[in-house]
């Protein structure tokens, strides 16, 4: 991976760390469910209105929609709803990571021994953060999170699969398959009532930095931070792309201890220390494809040279045409 792609996938997890912050700041105010229609509502109406398809399959588009839009999201929102700690959602979710790597090592895609030890390495980092963050007071809201996590996963694979060229068409028009089972969702658990009673208060301090935090999920996160995403995961393997979002607890305990005075201790900033070292391990290196990758990159220099050879004919025939052409239009006309 160039250096400023992985500029790009770093700048990502900053983004995307700091987005914890803005998830919280909504959850004070709207209830969980009906805070994830809210985050898509208003991309899915641009995209409709105003931004052309991709140009890929509806199957990933859906796909991308289902596994990153809606299960990461409405997992998170549901666990911190319940109980997770913003600096601890921030590394738990980063499960998708290893997820990412096995379901596309299971697809065909090859891991060399090197990122799988970057992996593991990133892996031990989040356990040594995840071993001081230990005041969750139940299991549920974890296993909420790192399903959370499972479904990040899903939406890389699908981002991958897509390999579109336009990635923030892409980005848009996910956004268009969460909000219908999310506001069927909020109706049936939440209720109108509550819902309706969130809007009320909208003009509150609350509420007010909600719909901050909505504006930043949305555009920042989502729009220039998935779109930034896609288009790398469109042009590397998930297994490289994928372990750059451990980078993200340290952007998210950090922005915790700034916002909320979640404070980390200094085996915490060890074990963020230690996924950044897993990380760079996890993207040196070159790819090396899988055998069939090297048929099918093989096949296409044929096809394409085969093309190039096609191309030279037809022109040079264009040419031979044209000059023929251009030879009768100067000859005198006959009587």
């Amino acid at each position: 991976m160039p250096t400023r792609h992985r500029l790009l996938a770093i700048l990502v997890a900053v983004l995307w760390g700091a987005n914890f912050i803005a998830i919280h700041a909504t959850l004070e105010h709207f209830p969980p469910f009906f805070s994830v229609a809210l985050r898509w509502i208003p991309l899915a109406l641009v995209a409709i209105l105003f931004v052309p398809r991709p140009d890929v399959p509806w199957r990933w588009i859906v796909g991308y929609g289902l596994g990153f839009g809606t299960l990461q999201f409405v997992f998170l929102y549901w666990g911190m709803a319940t109980g997770m700690p913003v600096g601890l959602a921030s590394l738990v979710l980063q499960s998708s990571a290893p997820f990412t790597v096995v379901l596309g090592a299971l697809l065909g895609e090859h891991l060399s021994g090197r990122r799988g030890l970057g992996v593991l390495v990133a892996m031990l980092g989040l356990a040594i953060v995840g071993s001081q963050r230990g005041d969750v007071s139940a299991a549920w809201p974890f296993v909420l999170t790192v399903l959370g996590g499972l479904g990040w996963a899903f939406g890389n694979l699908a981002a991958r699969r897509a390999q579109t060229t336009q990635p923030l068409r892409l980005t848009m028009w996910m956004s268009v398959v969460p909000p219908v089972p999310m506001l069927a969702l909020s109706l049936l658990v939440e209720g109108p009532s509550r819902i309706a009673d969130s809007w009320a208060t909208v003009g509150t301090g609350t509420g007010v930095l909600a719909l901050a935090g909505l504006a930043y999920t949305a555009l920042i996160a989502t729009v220039i931070g998935s779109g930034i995403w896609s288009w790398l995961m469109a042009r590397h393997p998930a297994g490289t792309v994928a372990p750059f979002s451990m980078l993200v607890p340290v952007t998210g305990l950090t922005a915790a201890w700034l916002a909320l005075g979640e404070r980390p201790t200094l085996v915490e900033w060890l074990g963020c220390a230690v996924v950044v070292v897993g990380v760079l391990l996890t993207a040196s290196g070159r790819h090396t494809p899988s055998s069939a990758g090297r048929v099918a990159m093989a096949t296409t220099s044929a096809d394409v040279t085969d093309q190039e050879r096609v191309n030279a004919s037809a022109t040079s025939s264009s040419r031979s045409l044209a000059s023929r052409s251009a030879m009768v239009a100067r000859a005198p006309s006959v009587p």
